[in-house]
């Protein structure tokens, strides 16, 4: 989860943001080599998110009826994948939407509740916290995170594009009329007991989700977006009574990192790995389940990421883009169900890969990682 939060943007350095603690332990929270992964985007997870039955009053709760309909998410995994360790503790989540808002809920099974952090916008994942990636246009730029620890304090903030590509956080801006809530099942901070966990609900309203959606609206039936969910999770001893953090400071990512869809390495800011959700047309819990189509697009777009990378490791190397594509190795990158014949437009510090996609369209990405079809 990489959060370089840029001097630029926020008017002080990163230690002053987190009351004193050193930047790079902030900078620890991302691989040095993410912008140089080259695994496609082959199985990420899906999700239908159904219409709500009723109002939903957002309390943490999840006592109307439309949550129990609801499906859970698959349980969350380690962030780089099937290989990594299988997290501690259970984690799950599910999503509703309506004419008003998406609605996320998420149950995180914790036998020691803690939270510290009580003003809006701190960096909260220095907290155990539960976290929302969405990417409404699918082309890995204009996305929004949001997060959220126990004591119901959140950070918001939207990426222009990743970390990787040189993306600033707006971190002043804010989702206005968010609501969010936390039910916590034991006691906050009291390590004298042994919780069952923590419960998170939130309503995310169109009226600011439509800022980086597409044609500035809000989601329509059968529509798909990039999203997904982490949680950060501390390990932590008791002092005087007290929570406290134990961290081996050996170890480059002490704090687990769970997730919804893996990214292949320690860094949410990669959407290209992020879930795909489809908006359903049909209530909760009164039809057939929906099925998540797979986009007829999507691995040509998978491949042409596959070429992002490798003209990132070339850019590295000799400090100019490759201007042919047999310097990329180009033609190892194949699609089993379909010709792939990329195209490549170079200057000294741009570039353009583009591919023809199904139905006549054509499938773009340049070197600051945004992906987009033309010719729809």
């Amino acid at each position: 989860m990489q959060r370089i939060l840029l001097s630029t943007i926020f008017g002080v350095f990163v230690f002053a943001l987190v009351g004193g603690e050193p930047g790079s332990a902030l900078m620890g929270r991302s691989e040095r080599t993410a912008g140089r992964n080259t695994a496609a985007e082959t199985d990420p997870r899906t999700y239908a998110i159904y219409r709500a039955s009723g109002p939903i009053t957002v309390d943490g709760r999840l006592d109307e009826g439309g949550w129990a309909a609801a499906p859970w998410t698959a349980d969350f995994v380690d962030i780089r994948g099937q290989d990594a360790p299988t997290p501690r503790f259970r984690t799950r989540a599910k999503m509703l939407w309506d004419d008003e808002a998406l609605y996320v809920a998420a149950t995180l099974e914790e036998p020691n509740v803690w939270a510290t952090l009580t003003q809006r916008d701190t960096v909260v994942y220095y907290d155990n916290d539960f976290e929302v990636f969405i990417d409404p246009t699918g082309t890995t730029h204009n996305y929004y995170e949001v997060e959220i620890n126990a004591r119901e304090t959140v950070w918001d903030l939207m990426l222009l594009k990743p970390y990787r590509d040189g993306g600033p956080a707006l971190d002043t801006w804010d989702m206005q009329e968010l609501e969010a809530a936390v039910d916590v099942k034991g006691t906050l901070n009291d390590p004298s007991d042994t919780d069952e966990g923590w419960t998170v609900e939130l309503a995310l309203p169109w009226s600011a989700l439509e800022e980086a959606a597409p044609d500035g609206r809000p989601s329509r039936p059968g529509e798909q977006w990039r999203l997904n969910f982490s949680r950060v999770q501390w390990p932590t001893t008791v002092v005087e009574g007290r929570y406290e953090k134990d961290i081996d400071t050996t170890e480059a990512h002490p704090e687990g990192n769970w997730v919804w869809s893996p990214q292949g390495a320690i860094d949410m800011h990669r959407p290209e790995h992020w879930g795909i959700v489809q908006f359903a047309d049909a209530e909760v819990g009164t039809a057939a389940a929906v099925s998540v189509d797979e986009r007829p697009n999507r691995r040509i777009k998978a491949a042409l990421r596959r070429l992002y990378h490798r003209q990132r490791a070339h850019h590295d190397e000799h400090g100019t883009y490759a201007t042919a594509l047999s310097a990329l190795n180009a033609s190892d990158v194949q699609l089993p169900e379909r010709d792939f014949a990329p195209t490549l437009r170079t200057t000294q510090t741009m570039y353009e890969i583009s591919a023809p996609g199904v139905e006549g369209t054509t499938v773009h990405i340049r070197q600051d990682g945004r992906v987009w079809v033309t010719g729809k």
